[in-house]
């Protein structure tokens, strides 16, 4: 009788070894390499705003003036540098995006997993779901912020919680998937009860898909930020992208001085651009299908 052929085990290492490939793999993308810099740069621009540029504020001088070595991106109405404007409002701009993704991704990632797994549920958080994408989100956002007091904090929850139906249908759809996968089946035999099953079987499995959500999420909740702060829906009191069109508009000096509305245009579409691309190129080097798994 021939003696049973042993496989020597993988080193504990091993995993690791493999998540940094993968991440080094990620990041070797020169779209990926460029986005995550963008993104880097304007998170340190958040954070150290108070050490670039004073805080816009009063009048000042130098009235109009265009793009210059003292002002790099010129000076709106009231002789305000407006580069000042673009780093403080970055902080404002990401923060909302941000926390509005957070909001929208807990949200979404509850209703979405329990969707999947519950089967009673499913139907009911379906149709919710449903009803939440069809409705008309811009004016009902409009609406909300005109009734209530312009702030951070209430354009944060005003986003979020109309932000997070695409969230919830993205992680119910991946979650069907698992779901039917033969591990569920045996966790089930062996008694696992269905909060471990989603927490510790599902959840796992969703991470990746919440990490494209968060990214594609904040960069949504940015442009809709500056569309709420550009209808003077914003708060008044905190510099944003949106905040320095709406002065802009106000002003009526759109067309004459055009770097007021330029450069916070610029910072919005980098953002986006920034966000998105990261977030499509992390899904895609995920995918085993890409990757010849």
């Amino acid at each position: 009788m021939s003696a049973p052929v042993l496989t020597e085990p993988a080193p504990p290492s091993a995993p690791s070894a493999s998540k940094r490939s993968s991440w080094y793999g990620y990041l070797r993308q020169p779209t990926v390499a460029l986005s995550v810099l963008v993104l880097l740069v304007m998170v340190l621009m958040a954070v150290f705003a108070p050490l670039i540029a004073d805080e816009p504020s009063g009048a000042g001088p130098d009235v109009l003036q265009s793009p210059s070595g003292a002002h790099w991106f010129g000076t709106d109405d009231l002789g305000q540098d407006v580069f000042a404007q673009v780093v403080w409002g970055t902080r404002t701009s990401l923060v909302i995006g941000l926390a509005a993704s957070l909001i929208a991704l807990a949200l979404g990632t509850t209703i979405g997993l329990a969707a999947a797994y519950f089967r009673p549920i499913d139907a009911v958080a379906t149709v919710i779901t449903d009803v939440m994408l069809a409705l008309p989100t811009l004016p009902l956002m409009i609406m909300l912020a005109a009734v209530v007091s312009p702030s951070v904090v209430t354009l944060t929850l005003i986003i979020g919680f109309f932000a997070w139906p695409e969230v919830a249908r993205l992680i119910r759809s991946q979650g069907l998937v698992i779901s039917a996968m033969p591990y569920i089946d045996g966790a089930r035999v062996l008694g696992a009860t269905g909060w471990r099953i989603v927490t510790r079987e599902i959840l796992p499995a969703v991470v990746s898909l919440m990490i494209v959500s968060v990214l594609l999420t904040a960069s949504r909740a940015v442009i809709s930020e500056a569309g709420l702060s550009f209808l003077g829906l914003g708060d008044p009191d905190a510099w944003s992208w949106g905040r320095i069109l709406l002065n802009a508009q106000r002003s009526g000096t759109i067309a004459i001085a055009w770097w007021q509305t330029l450069f916070p245009s610029l910072a919005i579409l980098l953002l986006v651009l920034a966000a998105t691309l990261a977030g499509m190129r992390f899904n895609d080097s995920r995918d085993p299908r890409r990757n010849g798994g």
